[in-house]
């Protein structure tokens, strides 16, 4: 008798071991998953807050142009029932080419009241230019748009669309561009030279970002980026939207 009452203490002693040894690795198992979890929280945190500093820093000072619709990042010309989408870079050859092919076709579908033209100057070619011409001309753009004459000022910085590779047109050479357009108010030229609306110009590139815009001139009717940007291609897709 007495040795099976040691067998039975000795198995229960093991169950009892077993059974401690296993509640120790469900505890190490269970503050590691926490310590993880914690790590990963914690990275988690301070990316985000890196990230949201490097937002603020960038569009700190933020003016938006009264004028501005779609959220603050385009400006409107026309009030026709189908919507024109154009995103364009003022260094962007390809925008200035398309520009000089379709401004003639838009200028007759916006005086037929079939279109509302949402121009969006955007600046994704600031390296393409020693002065950030993209960021300065787009911020140009929106300074002409406070003073009422978007449309106007649009026209003639392609008009005297400068190559890549340079300085751009310095601010003296935009005030007299907005000059030649009836834009002589001081207020104009203020802007252009303390560069009021840069951080707008980053603020409605990014934005554009967020809409899948990578590439200029990004033209969409009706919602459709617009593939053939010829003349004819562009009043076929407004016709196609309903107009």
């Amino acid at each position: 008798m007495s040795g099976k009452s040691n067998r039975d203490r000795g198995k229960a002693k093991r169950i009892v071991q077993e059974q401690l040894a296993r509640e120790r690795r469900r505890r190490v198992t269970l503050w590691t998953s926490l310590g993880v979890v914690a790590v990963l929280v914690i990275a988690g945190l301070i990316g985000w807050g890196f990230a949201a500093s490097q937002e603020n820093e960038k569009t700190a000072g933020l003016t938006t142009p009264s004028v501005a619709v779609d959220e603050g990042t385009a400006f409107a010309v026309g009030t026709g029932p189908v919507k024109i989408d154009i995103y364009e870079d003022f260094m962007c050859p390809a925008c200035g080419q398309f520009e000089a092919s379709a401004q003639t076709t838009i200028d007759q579908l916006v005086a037929d009241g079939k279109v509302t033209v949402l121009y969006h100057p955007i600046a994704i070619l600031d390296h393409a230019s020693t002065t950030e011409y993209s960021t300065r001309s787009a911020g140009a753009s929106a300074a002409a748009a406070q003073g009422g004459k978007f449309a106007e000022y649009h026209r003639v910085l392609f008009a005297n669309q400068p190559q890549e590779g340079g300085p751009g047109l310095d601010n003296g050479k935009l005030i007299e561009l907005g000059r030649s357009v009836g834009l002589t108010d001081a207020s104009f030229a203020d802007a252009v030279n303390e560069g009021t609306y840069y951080p707008w110009a980053t603020k409605a590139t990014d934005t554009a970002a967020s809409r899948g815009v990578n590439s200029t001139p990004t033209v969409r009717v009706g919602g459709k980026d617009l593939t053939d940007r010829t003349p004819q291609g562009l009043t076929a897709a407004v016709e196609a939207a309903g107009a």
